[in-house]
């Protein structure tokens, strides 16, 4: 039989996992390479021969997706999967365009082909776009969950941007281990809020390995906690789907692949931002909600922040550092830095982008859009270093810092600075604690 030859275009992140759910004993299809976008300096790699299995003894060459086309023809290509989230749906058929235009054919794998399932009950939280609030919804479940005298596994979604092979299976159970796996700000940024709060959570790049790791946790394991990444539907079968929506982005929730997917297929579904966002724009998102999941508890929730020293804010020309991914393909031009600047008095808002540097400099080019905040960029040590340098270049008297990790432990800056965090409170009820009540009533636990 004439093996298929297939090309699966991805972030180093779920096409990694379709491979090795599907692909890897698949004996009817040869993966020939994968494609990589979004994150800097994944192509030029190879997904190594440890993981591919063996039937890939030499391992399986990472392109940059701008060959795409030439590598179809080369390698004479039969199908296409695309493995990767939170981009348009006029993005994700301009990429069918191109492949069926190169003489390929073009796919998506569902849940039933990518989806393992847990000898624990799962928990799994999803969003219609980066930067909805889905790790604070984590974060909340866990507490609820913990509450309840339950031992709660956090899995997160991949980013597996280093060393593939030692990055297999990854467990964080304190500071010292993102140090140990050699995390990168955008890995702390997810890593970090659950070690904070006293909780496990793993990550990697073999999902089946994690996953019997995570339900034998040393800790003990009552629940796993899906906690999901971009815009992706769960790896693990979900006994609970939570997906939150963001009304900052009105219309993102039926535009955006796989965004409708876990908005379709929730349980639950939370309207965060809900103090800040318009009411029309609401009104949107809950209209979108009824009309393709008319059964799902709707929860209203804000997205509250606190300022650890507001002093270093009012009166003062400030800079404001947000989460990466969130302005970058989250699209977003506002975060929880620029709402604390307004809130508590800045004076003025600096405009980074005359001052930035290096790869940073790259990220806006890339991005024209991100507006006037400084991404936290950190996928290598060379963005990390351009992310201090332009700190330093901007001409502002103090430094908002509203990622989700303490930026001054990694980055000496050369001015006051202050955190900002965010929680999530619902609004009335339901409550997420009246949900998972309900739900842990329904399985006996």
């Amino acid at each position: 039989m004439k093996l298929k030859k297939v090309i699966i275009i991805g972030a180093a992140g779920r096409d990694f996992h379709n491979f090795n759910t599907f692909y890897r004993e698949n004996p009817e299809c040869d993966v020939v390479a994968f494609t990589a976008t979004q994150i800097p300096d994944i192509a030029g790699r190879s997904y190594p021969k440890e993981l591919a299995g063996s039937r890939y003894p030499n391992g399986i060459p990472i392109y940059h997706e701008s060959e795409l086309e030439d590598l179809i023809k080369k390698y004479d290509v039969d199908y296409c999967v695309f493995s990767y989230s939170d981009v348009s749906y006029e993005h994700v058929m301009g990429i069918g365009a191109k492949v069926n235009a190169a003489g390929a054919a073009f796919s998506l794998l569902g849940y039933k082909q990518s989806m393992l399932k847990s000898t624990k009950k799962v928990v799994a939280v999803g969003a219609v776009r980066t930067g909805c609030g889905k790790s604070q919804t984590s974060r909340k479940i866990v507490e609820v969950l913990n509450s309840k005298g339950l031992k709660v596994i956090a899995v997160r979604h991949p980013m597996p941007y280093g060393d593939l092979n030692a990055q297999k299976v990854q467990r964080f159970a304190s500071l010292d281990d993102l140090k140990k796996h050699n995390c990168t700000i955008e890995e702390m940024e997810e890593y970090e809020p659950h070690i904070a709060s006293g909780n496990v959570i793993y990550a990697g790049v073999d999902y089946a390995e994690i996953l019997k790791q995570a339900e034998n946790d040393p800790n003990g394991c009552d629940i796993i906690l899906w906690d999901g990444g971009n815009n992706d539907f769960p790896f693990y079968k979900p006994d609970l789907m939570v997906t939150v929506t963001d009304p900052h982005r009105p219309g993102h929730e039926l535009s955006y692949y796989p965004g409708e997917v876990t908005l379709r297929i929730a349980d639950v579904v939370v309207i965060n931002k809900i103090d800040s966002a318009d009411f029309a724009n609401i009104q949107t998102v809950r209209s979108n909600i009824a009309k393709v999941n008319p059964n799902a508890i709707v929860i209203d929730a804000a997205s509250t922040i606190t300022v650890d020293s507001p002093e270093v804010i009012k009166g003062k020309r400030v800079l404001a550092i947000e989460d990466g991914p969130t302005l970058t393909h989250g699209e977003m031009k506002i975060g929880a830095g620029i709402v604390a600047a307004h809130r508590f008095g800045a004076s003025e808002i600096i405009d980074p982008r005359a001052y930035a540097v290096g790869r940073l400099r790259e990220t806006y080019e890339t991005y024209p859009n991100i507006g006037t905040v400084l991404p936290a960029m950190g996928y290598g040590e060379q963005q990390v270093s351009d992310l201090a340098a332009t700190i330093d270049n901007a001409p502002c008297e103090s430094v908002i810092v509203a990622t989700p990790i303490d930026l001054a432990r990694i980055i000496k800056m050369n001015k006051p600075n202050t955190r900002v965090t965010y929680a999530l409170q619902e609004i009335g009820s339901p409550t997420l604690d009246d949900v998972i009540g309900d739900f842990l009533k329904k399985h006996g636990i």
